[in-house]
Order: structure tokens, then C-alpha cells, then sequence
């Protein structure tokens, strides 16, 4: 028997704005939104597709908390903007189309072995020697990473979990250090890959609009607080919930498994 309609709409915006809060700072709120919606009554598809629609104006907030940091950042980083759309949109379309077994299976070791590269960083500059003295010479590996942000965006466009922890990884291998500027281009990237994905739910008709309108006003409230959240708590500690979120999230896949 489903919740009262109080208990629904205050379960709907909670968990929304955990997500918001989360995905600010490392990625991985969907892991809160997509079951919530299935304790909800909604069935797996349409809770997904609900989740990504209203999660990304959430995603547009933690961006906004993140502008400082963006409106430093190297443009040439910004040419991730293309795999992040079209991966997106590939993978939106893949969830109507697919069967979600195989990814799935993927999905836990993908985020495991991401976490651990981010726990890693500073040991894997070095051994890719992109380390400080070479952040300048980093577009050798700017081919690879577009590739690979294809991949992530068409999972997230698919699913959507850890996507986040995922591009941090890559930004680490590329060069970056500074998680504030990491987390900025991570949100900004994470808004191109939902926003696709969620007009294309959108207008494919797979979206339970009453839980939207409830939770983006949660995903707002928690990304632009999440922002700010973060830069209070530093740099060490926000590096820290990044890893324990990474594994966090592999431990409950694997199990779910």
C-alpha cells in the first residue's frame, strides 16, 4: 500500500535533496533518488527517467554553487561538452531500448576501479607524469579522456549512478589537483549528460510528473547548498566523502548483485 500523500511528497523532496547534496560534492545521488522512487510505487524505468528529469535542475544549482571555479578553468577542458551530449542523449536512448543486465554488471567494478584511481591521484600523475610540472602539456591525454567521457556520459544518459566519481577520476588523470575546480566542471558536464537525457524521457512520455515538480525543488535546495558545504568542510574532507562515497556506492552494487 503506498504512503499517505504527505509522507510520499516529504519522502519525494528528502530524497531529492540528499541527491542534490551529494552530487555537488562527489556524484552518486541517484543511488538515493532512483530507489526512493521505487519505495514510492514507481516502476524501475519510470522511476529512472523520473530521477534524471528531476535531478537536473539540481545538477544546474550545484553548477551555479561552482561558478567561481568554472570561470577559471582552461577552455580546452570544455571540449568535453561534445561526448557528454551525445553520449547522453545514446544512452537515454538505450534505456528504452535495452536491457539493463549488462551494464548492470559493469556498473559496481566501474565505479570501484574510478574510486580507487581518485584515491590514487597524485600516485597516478606521477606515473602518467601529469603531475604539476606537466599540466601544461596534458593534451596528449585530452583524446582519450574525450573517449572515455563519451562512455560515462552514455551510462549516465542510461543510468546514471557514479558518473560523477567517474569524472573526477578522469579530470585527476588529466592533470587537474584543485577538487573545487574538479567538482565545478564534473557538475557542469553532469547538466549537459542529464539535460539531454532528461528531454529526451521528456518527450518520450516516461516521466511520473507529480514526483518531478516535488523533487526538483529538493535537488535545487541541495545542490546549491552542497556547494557551499564544500568549500566550508575543505579540500581534504571533501576528497575524503568523494572516496567513501565511491566505495559506498560499489559495496551496495556488489551486494545488490
Amino acid at each position: 500500500m503506498p504512503p499517505p500523500q504527505f509522507t510520499h511528497a516529504l519522502v519525494a523532496f528528502a530524497a531529492a535533496f540528499a541527491a542534490g547534496s551529494i552530487n555537488s560534492v562527489a556524484g552518486g545521488g541517484t543511488l538515493i533518488s532512483f530507489p526512493a522512487l521505487i519505495w514510492l510505487g514507481l516502476n524501475s524505468v519510470t522511476a529512472n527517467a523520473t530521477s534524471t528529469v528531476a535531478i537536473w535542475p539540481g545538477s544546474l544549482g550545484a553548477m551555479w554553487g561552482y561558478r567561481r571555479e568554472l570561470r577559471t578553468t582552461r577552455l580546452r577542458m570544455l571540449l568535453l561538452i561534445v561526448p557528454s551530449l551525445i553520449g547522453g542523449m545514446s544512452g537515454a536512448w538505450l534505456l528504452k531500448f535495452t536491457p539493463p543486465s549488462v551494464f548492470d554488471k559493469l556498473v559496481p567494478f566501474l565505479i570501484l576501479f574510478a574510486t580507487l584511481l581518485f584515491m590514487a591521484q597524485e600516485a597516478v600523475q606521477r606515473l602518467l607524469k601529469t603531475s604539476e610540472a606537466a599540466k601544461h602539456q596534458s593534451s596528449k591525454w585530452l583524446a582519450g579522456a574525450i573517449v572515455f567521457q563519451f562512455f560515462v556520459a552514455l551510462y549516465g544518459g542510461y543510468f546514471g549512478a557514479g558518473i560523477g566519481i567517474l569524472m573526477l577520476a578522469a579530470l585527476s588523470v588529466l592533470g587537474l589537483t584543485d577538487i573545487h575546480e574538479m567538482n565545478g566542471l564534473k557538475n557542469f558536464f553532469a547538466v549537459c549528460i542529464n539535460g539531454v537525457a532528461a528531454l529526451y524521457f521528456i518527450a518520450s512520455n516516461m516521466v511520473y510528473w507529480p514526483d518531478v515538480v516535488i523533487m526538483v525543488l529538493g535537488a535545487i535546495a541541495g545542490g546549491v547548498g552542497g556547494a557551499g558545504l564544500a568549500r566550508k568542510l575543505g579540500r581534504t574532507a571533501v576528497r575524503r566523502i568523494v572516496i567513501c562515497i565511491g566505495f559506498g556506492m560499489a559495496i551496495s552494487l556488489f551486494i545488490k548483485k
